[in-house]
């Protein structure tokens, strides 16, 4: 099992879902805000990620639990299915409060099908090689976070916001028909019972993997300042495809992820982390200080780096920790870490937006002095053991 390849075709499905998956709700976030703005929901742009993020983490415990129990597949495949449902229904309800209800439902997905892709993963991938395999995953699943923007954006260019939400179910739609015929990797697979929606304390939080948890939020802060900022940032500089931040990022993930991967497996996770927070506060420093095009293109290619190397590696430190009976929930607390930390990011740089776009700068550099915070807590921890 140890020398075993993680390149097979399963492997190489579940990455092409993980890609289709996240392009699919993430190539609508760059229009959301001006989308909302024409709805005469200014005020309330700061909701777009914070509701998306706050359904996500309410429904990761149960996804964690589910994930663990009717199994891995199943659990997928109702995440992708809400990202179909909800992508139709943006043209329909089309009233500021039924926006806002569409976000609240649409983050659903995201608490359901990222849970299960990592245990599935973790299923058939030697225990000596997660960090790379986790590390290959979600460089598909951020090329996808990365991409979707992109394309979303060349989409509005050229057609209407409709055309856009359609195109957001279809993309879902692909990301279902590769893992339609995959085989379910739980061994002990139970039929759904009612009793599986009832959530006690010990099925919320993982105790074990606290650690990663709290890093987890911490790095992804910076997301929800991303998601929410960048886009506006990006027309205060002149940039026409709101993209571009994001297509930079992706770049950077690449040159990272297989390195990092590998890396994270050979040494300590910790050690491989504390590189990584370098780098996400320094990207926050140059995004405050450098208010140009330029800047934020560097900006972007260290945020790019820096996330590449915290992402597969926390995944991976997660795993290690746990209970190999609980991967569903070991992993849906750092994805319950991961909403919290981007939907307050999303929450409090909208608010803060408010009072301007000179601000923005301000919550670049406020956010890379709780990104060092993080940093001396990982080296003290690390000094540990």
């Amino acid at each position: 099992m140890k020398n075993k390849s993680i390149y097979t075709f399963d492997f190489g499905l579940i990455c092409l879902s993980s890609l289709l998956f996240s392009s699919s709700y993430n190539m609508l976030i760059p229009e959301l805000p001006t989308y909302l703005e024409s709805l005469g929901g200014k005020q309330y742009i700061g909701l777009i990620i914070a509701l998306f993020t706050l359904t996500a983490g309410v429904s990761r415990p149960f996804s964690g639990k589910l994930t663990d129990t009717i199994g891995r597949k199943p659990v997928m495949l109702i995440g992708i299915i809400v990202c179909i449902i909800c992508g139709f229904l943006y043209p329909i309800l089309t009233t500021v409060y039924g926006f806002l209800l569409l976000r609240f439902l649409h983050g659903f997905s995201t608490g359901f099908s990222p849970t299960a892709f990592a245990a599935f993963l973790t299923d058939i991938i030697p225990s000596n090689r997660w960090g790379e395999a986790l590390g290959i995953q979600s460089l598909f699943f951020s090329s996808g976070l990365a991409l979707g923007p992109v394309l979303g954006s060349f989409i509005k260019l050229h057609q209407s916001y409709n055309f856009l939400f359609y195109c957001s179910s279809f993309i879902s739609l692909l990301s279902i028909l590769c893992i339609i015929n995959l085989k379910e990797t739980l061994v002990d697979k139970r039929n759904f019972q009612i009793s599986f929606l009832r959530i006690k304390k010990n099925d919320i939080i993982d105790v074990k993997v606290i650690y990663p948890a709290i890093i987890t939020f911490i790095s992804y802060l910076s997301f929800g300042i991303v998601l929410t900022l960048i886009p506006l940032l990006s027309n205060y500089l002149g940039i026409m495809n709101k993209g571009l931040f994001f297509i930079i990022f992706t770049l950077a993930s690449l040159l990272i992820r297989f390195v990092a991967g590998k890396l994270s497996d050979k040494y300590s996770r910790q050690l491989i982390i504390i590189i990584g927070l370098i780098f996400l506060s320094t990207s926050f420093l140059i995004l405050g200080f450098y208010q140009t095009k330029n800047g934020l293109v560097v900006g972007a290619f260290i945020y790019g780096i820096a996330i590449g190397i915290l992402a597969p590696t926390l995944n991976a430190w997660t795993v290690d920790l746990c209970n190999p009976k609980e991967k569903g929930k070991a992993i849906a607390t750092m994805f319950i870490a991961l909403e919290i930390g981007i939907g307050l990011g999303a929450l409090g740089s909208g608010w803060y937006y408010q009072n301007g776009i000179s601000e923005v700068f301000i919550v670049f550099y406020f956010y890379a002095i709780i990104t060092f915070s993080s940093l001396v807590y990982m080296l003290f921890t690390y000094k540990k053991g």
